[in-house]
């Protein structure tokens, strides 16, 4: 049988154990707000780890995407080769589309002797989940007199 005695303060209902052997320990009070904070903490830190994957996997997207951009941009045929129409492909997965048209515009003259003549690029790709991402560029062809 437990044995206790009146709290050695006056005034106070705290009673202490007596054999430190029988009461040793916590309460059922105690392990459960523990275990609460313990949950809480763990939540916290798994939802900060999940938003931070998905942010680096985005990223990760947006990089391929934009070297894919580059690449295809790079793999344009030269200046002299480049002829004004449309063509389209796929590298890696990205479609791509590739407009080349005379470049109008009311300040430049078409007519005006000048051995180059404006060209309007626009390279359009389509990532495998749907994004498009455009570069429109003006390139100087040699005028074919």
């Amino acid at each position: 049988m437990l044995r206790v005695r009146p709290s050695a303060y006056p005034g106070t209902s705290k009673k202490r154990c007596v054999d430190r052997s029988t009461c040793a320990g916590f309460t059922l009070i105690e392990v459960l707000v523990a275990l609460a904070v313990v949950a809480a903490s763990l939540t916290a830190i798994g939802s900060l780890v999940s938003v931070s994957m998905r942010g680096t996997q985005s990223i990760e997207r947006r990089v391929a995407f934009r070297e894919t951009l580059r690449a295809i941009a790079t793999l344009l045929p030269d200046r002299r080769i480049l002829t004004p129409g449309s063509a389209t492909g796929t590298t890696s997965g990205y479609g791509w589309r590739r407009d080349v048209a005379p470049y109008v515009s009311p300040l430049v003259d078409p007519q005006a002797p000048t051995p180059w003549q404006p060209e309007a690029l626009e390279l359009t790709v389509r990532s495998p989940s749907g994004q498009i991402l455009r570069i429109d560029t003006i390139r100087l062809r040699r005028r074919l007199n």
